[in-house]
């Protein structure tokens, strides 16, 4: 049977220093992302992206923008030989101002939409399968699904472990420098 890694995007694949990514020419790959990817990938792991893209309800992007923006990232990858099986995103926000996104919704992480959409689509067993990712909606959604977590300390990661941590709810299986790090102990783990 298949297992999964999911990887949030922003600031777990790509930098995020600039807040949102709101156009292909924001969007810049970590340069190690596309060998983390290709690691999970020769690892016999189906890659799932599950972000959360509330710019879209916000107004500060289009779902036109966004496809464009995966464009470019899927292209980044497979130059790189790493492939992204499914992307799973949600445009909602309940403070947004675009209909009919500006509501809330299963989808968003921490919630299991993205999750269950995966699970209905294919076959995998959760308990072989991961999390990763650099925010606390992040280990939320894999403790909620019940894979194992892997928190990144790119993005936001290191900063909201740091001064957040003692008041969650949901602790990261492992904490990890990055996408790359997460890579090689999915590999340990698997042995």
């Amino acid at each position: 049977m298949k297992r999964v890694v999911f990887l949030d995007r922003d600031g777990t694949i790509n930098d995020n220093k600039q807040g949102y990514t709101s156009s292909p020419e924001d969007f810049e790959l970590y340069s190690f992302a596309g060998k983390s990817i290709q690691k999970l990938n020769e690892l016999g792991f189906l890659v799932f992206v599950v972000t959360n893209q509330s710019g879209i309800a916000r107004g500060y992007y289009t779902l036109d923008d966004l496809a464009a923006i995966h464009t470019k990232m899927e292209k980044g990858l497979r130059e790189d030989g790493a492939k992204v099986d499914e992307i799973y995103f949600s445009p909602y926000h309940i403070e947004g101002k675009i209909e009919p996104y500006n509501i809330s919704h299963e989808d968003r992480k921490p919630e299991l939409g993205m999750f269950k959409k995966a699970m209905t689509k294919h076959d995998f067993r959760i308990n072989k399968s991961y999390m990763v990712g650099d925010n606390y909606s992040d280990v939320a959604f894999g403790k909620k699904a019940g894979l194992t977590t892997i928190l990144v300390k790119t993005g936001y990661g290191e900063k909201i472990f740091m001064e957040n941590r003692a008041e969650w709810e949901y602790k990261p299986d492992y904490v990890v420098k990055d996408l790359w790090a997460a890579a090689l102990l999915i590999e340990e783990l698997d042995r």
